[in-house]
């Protein structure tokens, strides 16, 4: 019966995050939209310390989108384990990116399309041996795993980075440097993922009928969810603002399951009971995902299409004959001709359009 119980918890908390991700995607699309048409308008931006999103409808509809796909992922959290639910954030990166590619006018190559397909192949794997998390069923069991001297050094240590980049990195480097805010975003999540598997178990015990909310811990937990929540919506709107959202949703899922991971298995000690195989399994689906978030933002501005192929094969080939001594040089010199006189009239073109162009300039 009890094993019955959690195969069920299992499919809710996928469901769960699978939509939540879905929701989350969509999201970053539609505050984007808003903040674009708030530049158009010449409000002062977010990136710059502006808050005139708070007037644009767009924006506070992908913040409800945001909101849906957190409460899909609260509850998938408290049905699931972290490592099963985070991984599967990388759906919002497959969603952002096809949906920006669409709404936003940026550009997904070929190496974005296998970026986003190594991302969730990766991901795949990672719920496959994902590992099981210690129970934990009343907040008093949380509280003993909170005290832990383990989490208090890496809580102590998360808290310690974000200031120092809220208040000395962030004002100097994030309008130029990418990392600064999303890795804000993402140390903030690790605590805030904490916070969200405590409330999940006090909501269950509430139901059950116990005085939970006489218990110190249950408002700490909710006043640390809102204040993480709160500090990674401001910084991730200055990111979205100042970067390409292709670029932004992407690194922040590295480092948010990152952090995520590493909280939770200091936490709930979940690598305890693993065997070989299955954290060779895990390590390995991250390193997927990090390879396929490394396609789509290494080559983003690359113009690369199955297109591009059979012109690419005939050039490596040309290199390889001629290295070979195989194919004759009048076989090159009219390949190059042919070349030279279809740049010839490009420039040709161009040099009679900007003509044109100045002309009707000038009048």
């Amino acid at each position: 019966m009890g094993q019955d119980r959690g195969r069920y918890d299992f499919y809710i908390g996928l469901v769960l995050a699978v939509s939540s991700s879905l929701f989350i995607g969509g999201s970053f699309i539609l505050k984007k939209k808003g903040l674009l048409r708030l530049a158009k308008k010449g409000s002062m931006r977010a990136g710059q310390g502006g808050h005139a999103y708070l007037k644009e409808w767009l924006w506070w509809a992908g913040l409800l989108s945001m909101g849906m796909g957190e409460a899909a992922n609260f509850a998938a959290y408290a049905f699931a384990p972290a490592t099963l639910v985070t991984p599967l954030g990388a759906l919002s990166v497959l969603v952002s990116a096809i949906l920006s590619s669409y709404f936003l006018n940026e550009r997904l190559n070929l190496h974005g399309k296998l970026g986003c397909l190594l991302s969730i192949l990766g991901s795949t794997v990672m719920v496959i041996h994902a590992p099981q998390e210690e129970e934990v069923e009343n907040l008093e069991d949380m509280n003993s795993k909170l005290a832990d001297p383990g989490f208090v050094v890496f809580a102590t240590f998360v808290v310690i980075v974000a200031l120092i980049l809220i208040f000395v990195v962030g004002p100097r480097h994030g309008q130029t440097n990418i990392l600064v805010y999303i890795t804000i975003c993402s140390v903030i999540g690790a605590l805030s993922v904490s916070c969200v598997k405590g409330l999940g178990i006090t909501i269950k015990e509430l139901f059950a009928g116990k005085p939970v909310l006489r218990h110190p811990l249950s408002w700490i937990f909710l006043l640390s969810l809102i204040s993480c929540v709160s500090t990674q919506i401001n910084y991730l709107n200055k990111a979205l603002d100042i970067f390409n959202t292709s670029l932004v949703t992407p690194i922040y899922y590295v480092f948010f399951t990152t952090s995520v991971l590493s909280c939770s298995a200091i936490l709930f000690k979940e690598w305890r009971h693993m065997g070989t195989d299955d954290i060779i399994g895990t390590f390995s689906g991250f390193l997927t995902i990090i390879v396929g978030i490394f396609l789509l933002h290494a080559f983003k501005d690359v113009s690369f299409s199955l297109a591009n192929l059979p012109l690419s094969v005939r050039k490596e080939d040309r290199s390889t004959t001629s290295a070979n001594g195989v194919l004759s040089h009048t076989a090159y010199e009219l390949y190059d001709n042919v070349t030279e006189s279809q740049e010839g009239i490009l420039e040709l073109h161009s040099e009679n359009v900007s003509r044109r162009n100045g002309t009707v300039a000038a009048v």
